[in-house]
Formats: structure tokens, C-alpha cells, sequence
């Protein structure tokens, strides 16, 4: 059997989504990242600070900083200094960026319809694990709600 390599694949599959969903986003001058970081931020139960986003995302301290100030500038969010920590900014969801959590979340769903448009109901549930299981395989936790039931035993 001929060795198959899955990185290009993974790769090419990610930057298609990405840029699918950057697309949908483009008239609220938003990206794909851009929308990922104001999500996680609005998820968070208390206001992160950068270090946290870095974390997450697994990003450089410059590539966050570059982040969260095109973001701050476009009225999406804004840091503001934590009261018992000069040294960190906290990271507050202004209302429009709130607004585009819907969009990007149709986006999401829009994207993934599209990747598995001609995937039987069968073949769905077969990538879905499959997924889970890769993940598990490089050492990843799949939060509980996206496993079945049979895939938590």
C-alpha cells in the first residue's frame, strides 16, 4: 500500500474553511481569527487578558497584540486595565462585537454543511469519530459534548 501523507490535506482543508468563512465575513470587515478570538472572549467566564488568547490559540505575544488592536480599532472590543494588576489588560466584548457572533456562527454551520454536503447520514457520523479519534491519537481531550455516547466508553 502507498504511503499517504494527511498534513497537506488537514492543511488545505483548514484554509478552506477559513477562508469560506472570512468570506461570509468580509462586509463587517471581520476574518475567520478574528471572529475565533471575539467568540472565545465572549465565552470566557470572567474577561481574559491577552495571555490567555495567546494560550488558546496557541499564538505569539506580538501576533495577539496585532490582534487585539485591529479589533479594538474596528469597535469590536476593548482592553481595559484590571483593577488589581496594572501589568494586565483585560479584554471586554463591545456590542458590536457581540452582533457578529451570529453571523459567524451561520457562517460556521454553512461551512461545515458545505464539507459534508454529499456525505450520507452514515458517512457523517463515521467522520465525526473519526475526527475525535485523531484528535485523541495526538494526544488532544475532545470536550464531552462532542463525543456520542458509545464514544465515551
Amino acid at each position: 500500500m502507498r504511503e499517504r501523507h494527511y498534513g497537506p490535506k488537514l492543511r488545505m482543508l483548514f484554509s478552506m474553511i477559513d477562508q469560506q468563512i472570512s468570506t461570509s465575513l468580509e462586509d463587517m470587515d471581520l476574518t475567520c481569527s478574528q471572529g475565533h478570538v471575539i467568540g472565545f472572549v465572549i465565552h470566557q467566564q470572567e474577561m481574559p487578558c491577552p495571555k490567555d488568547v495567546e494560550e488558546a490559540f496557541g499564538l505569539s505575544h506580538p501576533t495577539v497584540s496585532g490582534l487585539l488592536s485591529r479589533l479594538e480599532k474596528k469597535g469590536f472590543l476593548e482592553l481595559i486595565p484590571d483593577a488589581r494588576d496594572r501589568r494586565c489588560k483585560r479584554i471586554r466584548v463591545l456590542p458590536k462585537g457581540r452582533q457578529c457572533m451570529d453571523r459567524l456562527h451561520d457562517a460556521i454551520r454553512a461551512a461545515e454543511e458545505t464539507l459534508v454536503s454529499d456525505f450520507t447520514p452514515e458517512e457523517r457520523e463515521q467522520f465525526f469519530l473519526l475526527l475525535n479519534r485523531a484528535i485523541r491519537n495526538l494526544g488532544g481531550s475532545v470536550p464531552t459534548e462532542f463525543l456520542k455516547e458509545e464514544d465515551t466508553k
